[in-house]
């Protein structure tokens, strides 16, 4: 049988940085919310965790990154809202920040979770947002956790 290693849900001496924006607060408050749930109820206390607030998702990135590189963080959660408008503008936020997280992912290597919400509809990101269809930052909290000790465990 295969060595195998997992990620498990144990929280113990991890640091979780979360960058959040302001931009669609009423939405983001709530990933916010959902986000230190999740943490807390993994036994994170709170002073292992730092939030940081950019004002949009266009900016989170650069956030995220002095975060992952700052070596204090087991990992960074990022929490954002983009909802479709009748402009090109929600295409070039949502490749900024996907392309933007994944990049700083692979050149820290410290994980970096995407809790970010690309909608159409403000009733879309509500449901997203702890209504129906649970709430995206808590679940990008959980997999914090996972990553976050799946990390320490790889050679």
């Amino acid at each position: 049988m295969p060595q195998e290693i997992q990620g498990r849900f144990q929280a113990a001496n991890h640091k979780f940085g979360i960058v959040v924006t302001r931009f669609n607060d009423f939405i983001t408050s709530r990933l916010l919310g959902g986000a230190l749930d999740g943490l807390t109820r993994h036994g994170v206390a709170d002073e292992n965790v730092t939030v940081a607030w950019a004002p949009g998702s266009f900016e989170a990135p650069l956030v995220v990154r002095r975060l992952a590189q700052s070596g204090s963080f087991s990992a960074v959660i990022c929490l954002a809202c983009v909802i479709r408008g009748q402009t090109d503008h929600y295409d070039y936020v949502c490749q900024q920040i996907t392309r933007g997280i994944g990049e700083i992912q692979m050149q820290t290597g410290v994980p970096v979770l995407f809790g970010v919400i690309t909608c159409d509809t403000l009733e879309q990101a509500i449901d997203r947002a702890g209504a129906k269809g649970g709430n995206v930052g808590f679940s990008a909290a959980c997999s914090a956790i996972e990553m976050a000790d799946l990390m320490s465990k790889l050679p």
